[in-house]
C-alpha cells in the first residue's frame, strides 16, 4: 500500500492557481480592450488637455494609494508579509522541504512503499515511464540533495531491522529505519553503531549514502560500517552488491548519492555496547597547539568548538568507561541554571534595547526565560539583530562563559553522549581535507581554523559560534570527501555557521546573502590551499555558469566522476533516481 505525504500550501502555488481558474472561469474577468466601443470626441485641443490632466490625476492618485495601502514603517523589515489566499491547491499537490526550511519543493509524485517489492514494482514502472523518482530520506540535508519537484520515493515505512548475528555484531536493516529506532532495537544484544552524527532522526540508507560522519580520529565516516547492501536499480532490477560480490560497484555505489539505486536493504558492521565519560572544557588557541596530537591520538572522540571574535576552544572528548575506575568522581562547580544566567541576562537586556519587552517583574513578555534551553536562548538572541557584528559579538562571548560554566563530565550510552544539539533553522557549510597520518598530523587542521578566524575578522564577518571541527580515518568509499588509499590517513571537517532564527522572509533573504559571502570567501581563501571539499549533504550549486564550471571541474579532479556516471549509465540509464542537483555536478560527457 502506498502512503502519500502530508502537504502545505505556498504563496507562489497560491498565485498560479488563482491565474490558471482566471484562464478558465468567466468569474475572473480578464480586460479585453476590444470590449470598449469608441464615441466621438471633443475637439483635439480639448481632448489633448482632459486627457493629459487626466494621466496626472491617475498618477498622483495612484501614488497616493500606493502610500496609503503600503506604509512602511521604521520597523518595516521586522513585520512578516501575509499571504494573499485565492484558491485551495489540488489534493494531491506536496511540499516536501528539508528540516531548515532552506530548501523545498512541491511534487504530485511522493510514494513510500512499504516492501522490496512494493519498491521494485515503482522503479520498474517509473523507468518504462521514464518519471522521476528521486530517493529521498528524512530531508536532513541542509542542501536538500534528495529533493526533486518531479517526483520522490521515501523508505520511511521500510523501517525494519531484518536480522541480527550477536557473534559477528551485524545487524541487516530496511534502509528506511532511522538510526535512533536501529540503536533502540538492537541494544538488547549488546551491540550499537560505531559512530554517530550529530542527530539521530537520518534513516539509515540517507546517512550512508552521502557520507555522513561522526568524530574520532580512528574511526572512519559511517559509510565505512556498510558491509553489503541491496540496491533497487532501474536497468538491472534488485543487485545485491558487497565486498566480495562486484567490489567496484560496491565501494563506488556506498556513498553513491541515491544516483546509482535505491538503497533498500544494508547489513552494518556494529561494535559492543559501551558507555562512554564524556568531558567538555575551555580552552585556548595557544593551549591547542600544545595537546593537539595528544588530543586525537589518546581519544577514541574528540571535536574542537571555536567562538568566533573571543580566544575560546570548547574541547569535548568521549571514551569508554573504565571497569576499574568508574565513572569519574568529579562534581561540577556550577549548576545549569548557573550557567544559563549569562544568557538569560543578556537577552533580557537585549529585550529592553531591541524591543522594550520587559515588565516590572524582570520577566519578558515572551514565554519565561527559565523554559528556554541554551540554544533556544541563542536563537532568540540572534534573531534580534543578526547582521550586527556588535550584537553577535556579545552573542559570542555569552556563549563562551556559558560554555565555562558548563565544564564537567557525564556519562551514558554512545548513543545517547555523542549528540549534539545543532540549535534551530540555518545555513550551514562543512569542508572535508586531509589533515596527515593518525601516527604523525599535519597540523594544517589548526593552520586552517587560524586562516579562518583571521578572515572572519578583517572582513568583519557577523559569524555566530559554533565552528565545529571534528576528525574522521579515511573511507574506502571512492565518492566519500574522506576517501584515501592509505589506511592511516585522518580527515579534518570544519562546519561554519549562520542560524535563521526568524521566520520573516525579508531578514531571512538578508542573512542567506550574508551567509553566502561568508562562504565564498572562505572557499577563495581556504578550499583550494587546503584540498578542503564540501560535505555532499552540505554543497550548493552556484548558479553562476563559470562558478559552476569550475566546481565541476575541481569534482573532477577530486572524484572518480567518469566511473561514476559510467554506473549511472549502466544502472540508471533514463536518469529517473537523478535531480537537478546530481545533473549540475556530475553532467554527463554528452551534455558536456
Amino acid at each position: 500500500m502506498l502512503r502519500s505525504f502530508t502537504s502545505k500550501r505556498s504563496l507562489q502555488s497560491l498565485l498560479h492557481h488563482h491565474h490558471r481558474r482566471c484562464r478558465q472561469n468567466p468569474q475572473f474577468p480578464i480586460f479585453n480592450p476590444r470590449l470598449f466601443s469608441s464615441t466621438p470626441g471633443p475637439p483635439s485641443s480639448d481632448a489633448e488637455l482632459r486627457k493629459y490632466i487626466g494621466y496626472t490625476l491617475l498618477v498622483l492618485g495612484s501614488a497616493a494609494a500606493t502610500y496609503y495601502s503600503f506604509p512602511f514603517s521604521e520597523n518595516a523589515r521586522d513585520k512578516k508579509a501575509q499571504l494573499f489566499r485565492y484558491a485551495p491547491l489540488p489534493d494531491d499537490l506536496h511540499t516536501v522541504s528539508n528540516w531548515s526550511g532552506t530548501h523545498e519543493v512541491r511534487t504530485r509524485t511522493f510514494l513510500q512503499p512499504e516492501s522490496i517489492e512494493e519498491l521494485e514494482g515503482i522503479v520498474k514502472e517509473a523507468n518504462v515511464r521514464k518519471h522521476k523518482i528521486r530517493p529521498v530520506g528524512s530531508g536532513l540535508s541542509p542542501n536538500g540533495i534528495g529533493l526533486t519537484r518531479a517526483g520522490m520515493v521515501n523508505l520511511a515505512l521500510m523501517d525494519k531491522v531484518l536480522s541480527v548475528d550477536k557473534e559477528k555484531k551485524r545487524v541487516t536493516v530496511q534502509a528506511g529505519i532511522r538510526v535512533q529506532q536501529l540503536v533502540d532495537e538492537i541494544k538488547e544484544f549488546g551491540i550499537t553503531l560505531q559512530n554517530f552524527a550529530s542527530i539521530r532522526e537520518q534513516q539509515i540508507g540517507g546517512i550512508v549514502q552521502v557520507g555522513a560522519h561522526g568524530t574520532g580520529a580512528r574511526l572512519p565516516p559511517i559509510d565505512e560500517q556498510v558491509i553489503s547492501m541491496k540496491l533497487v536499480t532501474p536497468a538491472k532490477g534488485t543487485i545485491e552488491i558487497s565486498k566480495e560480490k562486484d567490489p567496484e560497484l560496491f565501494y563506488l555505489a556506498r556513498c553513491g548519492l541515491g544516483g546509482l539505486g535505491v538503497v533498500a536493504e544494508v547489513t552494518l558492521q556494529c561494535v559492543e555496547r559501551q558507555e562512554l565519560v564524556e568531558h567538555t572544557f575551555l580552552s585556548n588557541m595557544k593551549d591547542i597547539k600544545k595537546n593537539h596530537k595528544k588530543f586525537l591520538s589518546e581519544n577514541k572522540h574528540v571535536k574542537y568548538l571555536y567562538i568566533p571574535y573571543t580566544d575560546a576552544v570548547v574541547v569535548v572528548t568521549c571514551n569508554p568507561m573504565s571497569k576499574r575506575k568508574g565513572p569519574p568522581k568529579n562534581k561540577p562547580k556550577y549548576t545549569t541554571e548557573e550557567a544559563l544566567q549569562h544568557v538569560r541576562d543578556l537577552y533580557l537586556e537585549s529585550l529592553t534595547k531591541y524591543r522594550g519587552q520587559v515588565t516590572d517583574s524582570g520577566s519578558p513578555d515572551e514565554p519565561e526565560i527559565v523554559e528556554l534551553s541554551f540554544t533556544e536562548l541563542r536563537d532568540k538572541l540572534l534573531a534580534m539583530d543578526p547582521l550586527n557584528k556588535e550584537h553577535v559579538i556579545k552573542v559570542n562571548k555569552a556563549e563562551a562563559e556559558y560554555w565555562r560554566k558548563s565544564e564537567g563530565y557525564r556519562v551514558g550510552w554512545s548513543d545517547e553522549i555523542l549528540g549534539f544539539d545543532c540549535g534551530g533553522h540555518q545555513w550551514v557549510s562543512e569542508t572535508c581535507f586531509p589533515a596527515g597520518t593518525l601516527s604523525k598530523p599535519s597540523m594544517k587542521d589548526l593552520e586552517y581554523i587560524e586562516e579562518l578566524m583571521q578572515l572572519i575578522e578583517k572582513e568583519s564577518v557577523p559569524a555566530p559560534a559554533p565552528i565545529e571541527q571534528r576528525w574522521t580515518a579515511c573511507s574506502k568509499s571512492r565518492m566519500s570527501p574522506a576517501y584515501s588509499s592509505a589506511d592511516d590517513d585522518i580527515f579534518s571537517w570544519v562546519g561554519i555557521i549562520m542560524y535563521l532564527p526568524t521566520m520573516d522572509a525579508r531578514q531571512r533573504r538578508q542573512i542567506t546573502e550574508e551567509f553566502f559571502h561568508y562562504r565564498h570567501m572562505t572557499q577563495a581563501q581556504l578550499w583550494d590551499h587546503y584540498s578542503a571539499f564540501e560535505h555532499w549533504a552540505k554543497i550548493e550549486v552556484p548558479k553562476d555558469k563559470e562558478e559552476l564550471a569550475a566546481l565541476q571541474a575541481r569534482l573532477k579532479k577530486k572524484f572518480p566522476v567518469d566511473a561514476y556516471n559510467q554506473a549511472r549509465k549502466e544502472l540508471d540509464p533514463n536518469r529517473i533516481l537523478s535531480n537537478n542537483m546530481l545533473e549540475k555536478l556530475f553532467p554527463s560527457s554528452e551534455a558536456v
